[in-house]
């Protein structure tokens, strides 16, 4: 047990410090070792940090660490535990997960979808070269907010699949500002999941709610429930074809009317829609614009990925992705970049439902669980100079490791049966607006100064600051004929 406890309330006053707690983990690891306890008013959180502990965890002992703990937020923001992602292990979990695999994250769903990703790549594109067009400086810059650019243009890719249509760029102001608004609730919303309240610690005392968490918890359910309505009403009453079904068209005729485990079908869909959107487009955002971040402060490994760009594609034709393939140094900066700033560094948390064995510790049912998936990311037993930006040892020493859940040394994605559904398709899709960023724009720093690296708190570590950059064409003009 960690030191350090306040009286009643335990640990849970280091939880909402200023530091990013995986940071804050982290540093207990160095001193306590892999797998350490803390408190949480009277409820104890098992902490693991290395792939040893995590590799038995998730084998061994996988079926009874699969759970999630009842907390506040899952029941205010997750429809009271509808949504997949914050429900117990047990039948819903696995009947809503399939579900969701099935019909928008399978291999076929991706590659049937691959018009969606192409299209609004290259309407982006086209947006960025009118501004360029029209704003551009002496030198032939223009100055752009690329994570605020990233972040449109990958709701747009998918709310097209989950929703069935478009919102920035769309000729629509209604329609951008509500996008706005729904981006911001999300980001509300992924802030609080990583919030343990004083609820989550004392049951006794959650109606003192101190810090408003659970206020803020209510206001920010209900707004993205007026939007998740306002969207099943408008596909409960449009006709649709096979071809032109979005995600929300399946889950209406997979469900019908039914009632799965006490939740009805509409609730079910809203839950599912927002756990599928909230995962696609905020992980997918934090992991481009931390990419183009480290580039940015790393000038050679920048030029190297230019290089290849252009070795295997040239400058006369814009990237495909089957292309991708063929950018094995492009594929390692994606994967160093997930292994320095997973999006999700302690991932979700989890509850143990059976009495087990872990690393020689007998660990008691009920306890919960937290994995730093960070910690174990930058573990220098198996990561020499572990906290550098080095792509180039997935090409070499490393390059067998890959982040589907098998090589235990890096987790990006989790482990076990809660791992992310999503990693095919987050990861084409981070491949793809990578390799066509570095490929069709030249992008520099403004300033002399490196980019600014911190992070926001909660479960999804975003970057607090905008990413202000220079941007200009790159390849011959033929090459954006078509887009324009």
């Amino acid at each position: 047990m960690v030191a350090g406890a306040w009286p009643i309330v335990g640990h849970l006053p280091l939880l909402h410090a200023s530091k990013p707690l995986h940071l804050t983990l982290g540093a207990m690891a160095d001193k306590y070792g892999p797998l350490f306890t803390i408190k949480i008013g009277s409820k104890k959180v098992l902490v693991l940090s290395n792939s040893e502990m995590a590799k038995e965890c998730f084998t061994k002992n996988d079926i009874v660490s699969s759970s999630r703990p009842n907390l506040v937020s899952s029941q205010h923001l997750g429809y009271k535990r509808a949504l997949f992602a914050l429900a117990p292990y047990g039948s819903y979990w696995r009947e809503l997960r399939k579900i969701a695999t099935l019909e928008l994250l399978s291999n076929r769903r991706i590659e049937l979808q691959s018009h969606v990703r192409v299209s609004e790549v290259e309407a982006s594109t086209k947006e960025l070269l009118n501004l360029w067009s029209t704003q551009k400086n002496e030198a032939g810059y223009v100055l752009l907010d690329l994570k605020q650019w990233i972040s449109e243009l990958i709701f747009n890719m998918v709310s097209r699949m989950i929703i069935g249509k478009r919102f920035f760029g769309a000729m629509d102001s209604e329609n951008e500002k509500k996008a706005i608004e729904y981006l911001k609730s999300i980001r509300e919303f992924l802030r609080l999941l990583g919030i343990f309240t004083l609820g989550d610690a004392i049951p006794s005392l959650r109606w003192l709610d101190l810090g408003g968490h659970e206020k803020a918890m209510k206001k920010t359910a209900m707004e993205l429930d007026k939007f998740l309505t306002e969207w099943l009403n408008e596909h409960h009453q449009k006709k649709t074809t096979n071809e032109e079904r979005d995600f929300i068209d399946v889950m209406i005729s997979v469900l019908s009317d039914a009632k799965i485990h006490q939740f009805d079908a509409d609730t079910i869909t809203k839950a599912t829609t927002l756990s599928m959107i909230a995962g696609a487009t905020d992980t997918t955002t934090v992991t481009l614009t931390w990419a183009m971040c480290l580039l940015l402060n790393n000038p050679s490994k920048f030029d190297k990925a230019k290089e290849e760009l252009d070795k295997e594609i040239g400058r006369d034709q814009c990237v495909q992705e089957s292309d991708i393939n063929k950018l094995r140094y492009l594929q390692a900066i994606v994967k160093e970049t997930l292994r320095l700033y997973p999006p999700a560094p302690l991932a979700g948390p989890h509850e143990i439902t059976e009495n087990c064995n872990l690393g020689g510790y007998q660990i008691e049912k009920g306890i919960w669980l937290m994995m730093n998936i960070w910690k174990i990311n930058s573990d220098p037993c198996f990561w020499p100079n572990q906290l550098e930006f080095d792509p180039d040892k997935f090409l070499t020493t490393h390059k067998e490791v890959d982040m589907k859940g098998q090589h235990y040394d890096l987790l990006p994605f989790g482990c076990g049966r809660r791992i992310c559904p999503g990693i095919s398709f987050g990861l084409g899709v981070v491949h793809f607006v990578l390799a066509h960023l570095l490929h069709s724009f030249e992008i520099i720093n403004p300033s002399d100064e490196p980019i600014d690296m911190s992070g926001t708190l909660g479960i999804v570590h975003a970057k607090t600051t905008p990413l202000m950059v220079m941007v200009k064409p790159r390849l011959f003009s033929n090459c954006y004929e078509t887009i324009m």
